[in-house]
């Protein structure tokens, strides 16, 4: 659960204070607020924390995808390289832009395939979304060269990935664009929110244009003179969010400190069980620890671990309690807006996905809990393998 198992009286505390002020908006009301201003705040110390030019504070992670996509003048048509494995909001933001989604084959990362996506690029392709999914990086050494090869802009869906990192760099500030997810689920969490990040300035404007319905923010003009060139949407974050994120980004590294700790202790102790296959790792140092994932020899055998598992009470998590959310071969809802409109169009990735099996880890996994996943585990590998 990441950074929802720490809320407590900081994060209270926060949030009253801007209930008291009484401006709960971004922008204005200066005398008010007392020139007060939350969500700027977080996006300062976000910048800071990531290593990035610009943030921008947005309602959620699929608006910040959604923002972004309109900073990078996605135009209707256009065809946009994404991963069959990702949440569902990914493949939304693109159909909400109006453009086309291109889904590549997965990897033993369990992250978009460079070879898939490099066969994948035509003349309509015109941005690139790699997904950094269970808090894993995908390989960007190799997707930055391909993206710049052909001059496609690169945006960095991170929204599984606050925090984590590749060979030295936050997930999310490597390509052009970033964007990260706040949900109650996620290593930080404003109980919704996102973010997008850049470290290109026209990026930025126009992305906090269009996020705040075109408005410019004009210094020299009252709010309601502001300038405008292009029309945008109601994606702000308010500063609720603002409070509680300043707050949250405090214990990031604590909550990412825990997570690698107890995934390390319990990877280590299954480790011996014949027939286990972890998940690859493009830099295991960068993982962000929130989840073990690990591959069985077919799916008939992962299904079965599955059910021993549910019997010992150990819980997984998206592989395969949530699959329905996270491969487009099980989304029939969406199909016909995905090339080409079959959903066996995957074998790579399904029979991949078919087979894991994805153990979350939490910030206050006590040992008993610890003990309880290891034992478990074992217990059904006896069983099944």
């Amino acid at each position: 659960m990441g950074g929802a198992e720490l809320i407590g009286k900081e994060e209270k505390e926060a949030v009253s204070e801007v209930i008291e002020r009484g401006v709960l908006f971004r922008y204005g009301f200066n005398e008010k607020r007392k020139n007060i201003f939350r969500v700027l705040e977080f996006e300062a110390k976000f910048n800071q924390y990531m290593g990035c030019a610009y943030s921008l504070g947005v309602a959620s992670g699929s608006a910040a995808l959604r923002v972004a996509l309109a900073a990078l003048n996605l135009k209707r048509g256009d065809e946009v390289i994404t991963q069959s494995f990702t949440f569902v909001a990914t493949i939304e933001a693109i159909l909400e832009a109006g453009g086309v989604p291109i889904l590549t084959e997965v990897d033993k990362s369990l992250n978009m395939d460079p070879r898939d996506l490099e066969a994948k690029i035509t003349e309509k392709t015109r941005v690139i979304i790699p997904v950094h999914m269970l808090g894993v990086p995908a390989r960007m050494d190799e997707i930055m060269a391909i993206a710049r090869k052909r001059n496609i802009p690169v945006l960095e869906d991170s929204c599984q990935a606050c925090g984590s990192s590749y060979r030295g760099k936050k997930t999310g500030t490597m390509g052009d664009m970033g964007t990260y997810s706040f949900d109650y689920v996620k290593t930080l969490t404003t109980g919704e929110g996102g973010m997008v990040v850049t470290n290109d300035k026209k990026l930025y404007d126009l992305a906090c244009y269009y996020h705040d319905h075109g408005h410019e923010h004009n210094p020299e003009l009252p709010r309601g003179e502001d300038s405008h060139s292009i029309t945008g949407f109601n994606y702000r974050m308010n500063e609720i969010q603002g409070a509680m994120g300043i707050v949250q980004l405090e214990r990031l590294d604590f909550v990412l400190t825990e997570h690698r700790k107890h995934k390390t202790r319990i990877k280590k102790a299954i480790a011996e069980i014949p027939g286990i296959e972890f998940r690859d790792l493009p830099d295991p140092d960068g993982d962000g620890g929130d989840t073990l994932a690990f591959f069985l020899g077919d799916a008939g055998t992962a299904r079965a671990f599955n059910a021993f598992l549910a019997r010992e009470k150990v819980d997984t998590k998206i592989l395969p309690s949530a699959m329905n959310w996270h491969f487009v071969g099980n989304w029939n809802h969406i199909i016909q807006y995905c090339p080409p409109y079959r959903v066996d169009a995957w074998p790579q990735s399904e029979a991949l996905l078919k087979r894991a099996i994805a153990l979350p880890i939490s910030v206050r996994m006590s040992d008993e809990h610890i003990s309880r996943v290891i034992e478990g585990v074992r217990r059904v590998a006896k069983e099944v393998l």
